[in-house]
């Protein structure tokens, strides 16, 4: 079913027709924090979904560390490929349950978006060195991205996304204490689009880092056989498939690994909604219990999966060296920046002065005039990739005269 004309009014007509009771209506969004006009075909949730793939910040995806550095090889996952897989998988389970599926898209598109170079260890030191200047979450900083950082329009800073979608970084990182969060702070429990986008998230990372990991030789098939989800998803494939082996075998159980999850996802949230008696949105917002997730048998089996991939994956010794050496080059980064500001390119170093193009509009609402040194270069560092981080390293630490 689809509308037939293509008006935003005959759009919004839709919603009311197909979605379930309990879905986020785009025409019902709490809207920007700079007023726009309405588009005359697109909903919110599509021109969000529009601005989020567009940003700077989206792009530069392709080049930043999932688990394992993006220079490894050209086969396992970087964060945008894990970004897209999400959204895939987040939209089907959106339809599945009649959910907003513009909504589910644009927040899965932007989960992500925050991430600095060289995955969770990049955080980490980005964090440790701003311990004494408010610490670093890439939520956090996510939300930064979309609100001031990206420079797309001259009418107001960031990419101006509607309330719901800006909501779930703050939903997603559950940091409502901090002043950044003052705004969503009584807005209550997430919406199912936002916590469809947080489980699918777990189960493909999970999904997806095991498959890397046995692509790339970090563990063999033998390493799981004490892991009952992945064993049980092995007999599943070789009732129907006995003679698979090798990597047609990994994709095979990979592939049924990811659809028993969503199936569970999907069953045992109905049960949730139809337990709980959720028939509005505001519903959604008073449930006190998360309404989307997997069954508890289903969460036991995979804490097993998560459990070997802490053991055996994350702490293992290639991934401990690529880790620590991307820590290494933000750390020293950070650093010289710091004690060397001139060093920062002129848009970065204009946040912190105050000078530069945004001088000229000072009252352009929201825009961050000034920032301190730290933020500013945490920021910087965190929009790099991988690649430009490591190149920015050689630049300013080993014997060369290259621009």
């Amino acid at each position: 079913m689809s509308p037939t004309l293509g008006s935003l009014a005959d759009w919004h007509a839709f919603e009311d027709q197909w979605l379930a009771p309990y879905a986020m209506r785009s025409g019902a969004s709490r809207g920007r924090r700079h007023a726009e006009p309405l588009h005359p075909f697109r909903s919110a949730f599509q021109r969000d979904r529009e601005r989020i793939v567009h940003s700077s910040a989206f792009r530069r995806m392709t080049g930043k560390t999932q688990v394992l550095v993006a220079s490894v090889n050209d086969h396992h996952r970087t964060r945008l490929t894990h970004t897209l897989e999400v959204t895939q998988v987040a939209r089907t389970v959106a339809r599945r349950l009649r959910l907003n599926e513009d909504l589910t898209e644009t927040i899965a598109l932007a989960h992500d978006i925050g991430h600095p170079p060289f995955g969770h260890a990049g955080e980490d030191a980005l964090n440790e060195c701003l311990k004494q200047h408010g610490g670093f979450n890439h939520n956090l900083y996510g939300l930064r991205r979309v609100d001031e950082l990206e420079e797309r329009y001259p009418e107001f800073p960031g990419l101006n996304l509607t309330f719901e979608v800006r909501e779930s970084f703050l939903q997603h990182c559950r940091k409502l204490d901090g002043p950044e969060a003052a705004e969503f702070r009584d807005s209550g429990s997430p919406l199912l689009e936002a916590q469809v986008v947080d489980v699918v998230d777990s189960i493909a990372y999970d999904t997806h880092d095991i498959d890397d990991a046995l692509g790339l030789g970090f563990v063999a098939f033998d390493d799981l056989r004490d892991v009952e989800l992945w064993q049980a998803t092995v007999q599943k494939v070789r009732t129907n498939y006995p003679d698979l082996s090798g990597n047609p075998l990994r994709t095979a159980v990979v592939r049924e690994l990811l659809a028993w999850q969503v199936n569970d996802l999907l069953e045992e949230s109905a049960r949730r909604l139809n337990q709980e008696n959720i028939h509005s949105v505001q519903g959604v917002r008073s449930a006190r219990t998360p309404l989307v997730g997997l069954s508890l048998r289903m969460e036991l089996l995979k804490r097993g999966l998560e459990q070997f991939l802490r053991d055996r994956v994350y702490r293992h010794h290639r991934v401990l060296r690529m880790t620590a050496n991307g820590k290494r080059i933000l750390r020293m980064l950070f650093e010289e920046y710091v004690k060397s500001p001139e060093l920062l390119p002129e848009r970065q170093l204009s946040r912190w002065t105050g000078a530069g193009r945004n001088a000229s509009s000072p009252t352009l609402p929201g825009r961050t005039m000034v920032d301190s040194l730290e933020r500013v270069v945490a920021d910087y560092l965190a929009g790099m990739t991988d690649r430009f981080a490591q190149q920015e390293y050689r630049r300013l630490f080993q014997p060369t005269i290259d621009l």
